[in-house]
């Protein structure tokens, strides 16, 4: 699995209506056929952060950022962000999330 950690600072003006603006772009990639889970996460500690958490198929990450909804995304997302998002991008030998053993319901 592609897992792909992207860090994004909004510019205060946008920072609360972000989740309405990326919502087109989030519909396009989780009905990608690669595409395994597509989260935001807004921080608590900054409400100008976002964290997007992105699983594919190692073999879908190609098609995501060819498809159109990428690409409309990234012709607009420079005007909405304060600087440039961080990103880790790696390959994990899994296709999907693991149960954490440290903590279960009681």
């Amino acid at each position: 699995m592609i897992l792909i950690v992207v860090k994004w600072t909004i510019r205060p003006e946008f920072a609360d209506s972000w989740m309405e603006r990326v919502a087109e772009f989030t519909a396009g990639t989780r009905a990608e056929p690669g595409n395994l889970f597509f989260e935001w996460n807004r921080s608590v500690e900054d409400p100008n952060v976002y964290t997007l958490v992105e699983g594919f198929r190692d073999d879908a990450a190609e098609a995501h950022v060819t498809s159109d909804h990428f690409k409309d995304a990234m012709s607009w997302m420079p005007d909405y962000v304060a600087k440039s998002p961080d990103i880790i991008n790696t390959t994990i030998p899994q296709d999907g999330w693991s149960q954490m053993a440290e903590v279960t319901p009681r």
